[in-house]
């Protein structure tokens, strides 16, 4: 939209109060400022819950695969030959043998429940997610025949163990007596505690060496699972259909869809559903921008006769006002950008002064599975938001610039 010399210049006066406008000015501050708001509210908003679910995504696939071959029967004798077949897949990046199972710990007379975990010494060593997240100890401390294991930080919380503490894990498949079956008991030092983020496993998980689990589980040769990782989490269920017949008899293949449906299905809904109730903010804020510019129109009748008099021509006149509504919009959208940026740039911070300002617990990790906020912007529902709000304050200036427009300048300097 090209403005000549003298339409620029009368744009740029109608930015700007003149006398008795101050009102008119205000309601045009308060859109620029609205307008700034909900874009800053649904940057932050939408940045937010990518975030939670980017971060919930990468720490669940990073500890439990893309997919799972689970026993039926809780154990996967023929593991090796599964192992070999399911690795020789195209589009299987690993194929990891695995031991889970719920048991009891205890120690200094503290009773929790866990989940034990046996991995292989390299699994361990090499887990993207529990690489990097060792808060005490080392995860090279831990390995076969020297009954040491890594805990969670919230389950060393809630047991008060420490590194070098004897925990004892209690299993319910023990010795068999004539009194019944006695629970197998035994202790385990502490050599590593981490923290991954997510609350559930740090306050549950215990990671131990395989050939430990195997002992303690009393297994054998066996293992509960084999965690698989593909080149595509969407396609894992295609990448592994070829293994289907081989494992029919021996367990089941689920995937991360079927180990979190809930989840993210919920979390899909609650993203779709806050767009649209914050993209509300937007539109009302697009309706101060109407209601100012028809104030402004009504304001500027007398002046608008005087152009329409001088050959300003109708063209002319709705450029200018339309130029007028679109700034507002640009410089309320811009002006979003940059709350929203600042804001996720200190998000924490943020939550962190309004926990101490008010004296509750905002951010309950056992509430919001992640132990701090998360965000991640993706460019393309940012530039969508930019778009949207650009595209209701273009449409927001249509009927005040008609309206001044179709002003009869023989109307209006009549009683002149």
């Amino acid at each position: 939209m090209l403005l000549n010399r003298y339409e620029r210049m009368i744009a740029r006066r109608y930015l700007l109060p003149g006398r008795g406008e101050a009102f008119i000015f205000l309601v045009a501050s308060i859109s620029l400022v609205a307008v700034a708001l909900g874009v800053a509210a649904l940057i932050i908003v939408m940045s937010v819950m990518n975030g939670f679910r980017a971060e919930l995504f990468d720490k669940i696939v990073g500890l439990n695969g893309h997919a799972v071959i689970q026993g039926y029967d809780g154990k996967l004798p023929d593991w090796r030959r599964i192992v070999a077949r399911t690795s020789s897949l195209p589009g299987v990046t690993s194929a990891t043998p695995l031991i889970e199972q719920p048991l009891m710990a205890s120690y200094s007379g503290r009773v929790a429940a866990v989940l034990v975990r046996g991995m292989t010494v390299e699994d361990i060593r090499r887990n993207p997610v529990m690489q990097g997240k060792v808060v005490r100890g080392s995860l090279g401390a831990v390995t076969p025949g020297t009954n040491r294991i890594a805990i969670g930080a919230r389950l060393a919380e809630q047991l008060g163990a420490d590194l070098g503490s004897q925990v004892s894990l209690i299993s319910p498949q023990g010795q068999t007596t004539p009194f019944g079956t006695v629970p197998r008991i035994v202790s385990y030092q502490v050599a590593a505690i981490f923290e991954v983020g997510v609350y559930d496993y740090d306050k549950a998980f215990v990671v131990m060496p395989m050939s430990d689990a195997q002992t303690l589980l009393m297994l054998g040769d066996a293992v509960g699972m084999i965690e698989v990782q593909t080149v595509d989490a969407d396609r894992v269920s295609e990448i592994l259909a070829p293994i289907k017949p081989a494992i029919a008899l021996q367990g089941e293949i689920r995937d991360w869809r079927d180990l979190n449906s809930s989840l993210f299905e919920a979390l899909a809904v609650e993203r779709v559903t806050m767009f649209v109730v914050l993209s509300l903010i937007i539109l009302v804020a697009v309706f101060n921008i109407l209601s100012s510019l028809i104030m402004l129109v009504r304001a500027k009748r007398r002046d608008i006769a005087i152009l329409r008099t001088m050959g300003a021509s109708r063209a002319a006149l709705m450029k200018i006002f339309m130029v007028v509504g679109t700034v507002i919009g640009v410089l309320g959208t811009g002006t979003g950008i940059v709350l929203g940026a600042v804001f996720l740039f200190y998000r924490q911070a943020v939550v962190n002064f309004v926990q101490l300002l008010t004296g509750q617990n905002l951010w309950d990790p056992s509430i919001r599975f992640l132990t701090e906020l998360p965000a991640k912007s993706d460019p393309f529902e940012v530039t969508a938001i930019i778009v949207m709000s650009l595209g209701f304050s273009f449409l927001s200036t249509l009927y005040p610039a008609w309206k001044a427009a179709s002003t009869d300048p023989v109307e209006v300097l009549r009683y002149e």
